[in-house]
């Protein structure tokens, strides 16, 4: 490695999901300069927690595994941010709502963030965040050559209240974003072709998501709604995982339930309103669990880009002489692991 290489440089990282902050803080430590991009308004991305007056849901990913050891020892470094989730022993449903095949998959512990799925992220880019290297509801329109500087790279953003600025001086851009996100940043700014093929053919199912709350199950002399499982698989043809939010650690006791739709029903259903959605998914519920009260607190979401059917095949992509580089986890599938593995793995390369 040149002196060139070794000297500190600084890198532009667009997403502040795990990839882009695991990412950001690997490079961080490895002496380098970040600013991360992120149209949302805050981090995590699809590891995230809504709140409601009855108590928050994590309307996005529901848990994690970890088997990577780095992703292990990462964890150890901030314990007070994820606990183990006794629900491993997930339950398998049929169409009608009876147990299949109860207790899979037991080989792996399912870990969660607290006091929220979200915290886990957040907690590792509050470094980030108090030194002011995340410029959050700002949009990355366009990468281009730096207009000043020869051999680095300027950002094109929007905000949401419509303002354009332009971000340079970076020696690299590193896309932490979804696939399709990733394909059309980089053809729309006419960089990086020859990726633009390998990345049309990861293939991304989009998800429907209803949160429920029943504050009636505080009453006296009942604890729970339902059946006493707090997560399961399921075949129905509209629900494809639910979960009951009260079971996490560290979560509020009112009983909440996060739902997760089917991938091929949400596919069917991608362009319906919300509405819709949320009396079809309530219907199926009820019909797995059994629950037919009326829920306090109802309320949706549309991912559309939920679970990797078809990853890249390799952990990250990098051109050291362009100073480009994407990472996510659809490059290696769908789990929060994927995500962590990528963004460590294309700093690694950076660094």
């Amino acid at each position: 490695m040149s002196s060139a290489q070794r000297a500190p440089r600084h890198f532009a990282v667009i997403g502040a999901g795990m990839a882009g902050i695991t990412c950001a803080r690997t490079l961080v430590q490895a002496g380098h300069q970040v600013t991360i991009f992120e149209k949302s308004r805050g981090t995590s991305g699809r590891m995230a927690t809504r709140s409601s007056a009855f108590g928050s849901f994590d309307h996005g990913a529901q848990y994690f595994t970890a088997r990577d050891p780095r992703f292990l020892q990462a964890l150890e470094t901030t314990p007070k941010l994820c606990k183990r989730w006794s629900a491993n022993s997930v339950q398998v449903l049929d169409e009608l709502g009876h147990v299949a095949a109860p207790g899979l998959p037991g080989h792996d512990a399912h870990w969660v963030g607290v006091p929220g799925m979200k915290s886990l992220v957040s907690g590792w880019a509050e470094p980030l965040q108090a030194a002011g290297r995340i410029e959050t509801q700002t949009r990355v329109a366009r990468i281009e050559p730096d207009a000043v500087k020869s051999g680095q790279w300027q950002l094109r953003t929007e905000g949401l209240d419509g303002s354009q600025h332009v971000f340079s001086g970076f020696d690299g851009v590193l896309l932490a974003i979804p696939s399709a996100q990733a394909h059309k940043l980089l053809q729309d700014s006419e960089q990086a072709k020859p990726w633009i093929k390998s990345i049309e053919q990861v293939k991304v199912a989009p998800c429907w998501t209803l949160m429920l709350a029943f504050p009636q199950a505080v009453q006296p002399g009942l604890t729970t709604l339902g059946p006493q499982w707090s997560a399961a698989r399921s075949t129905h043809h509209r629900i494809g995982w639910l979960a009951r939010e009260s079971s996490k650690p560290g979560r509020e006791s009112i009983e909440r339930w996060t739902v997760q739709a089917s991938a091929a029903w949400s596919q069917e259903h991608i362009h319906d309103d919300s509405a819709r959605v949320e009396a079809k998914l309530l219907r199926a519920f009820s019909e797995v669990t059994g629950i037919r009260a009326e829920p306090a607190h109802v309320d949706s979401q549309r991912w559309l880009y939920a679970k990797t059917v078809q990853p890249l095949g390799k952990s990250h992509l990098w051109d050291a002489k362009k100073g480009l580089g994407v990472c996510g986890d659809w490059c290696l599938g769908h789990r929060v692991e994927d995500a962590f593995v990528s963004g460590l793995e294309l700093a690694l390369a950076v660094a």
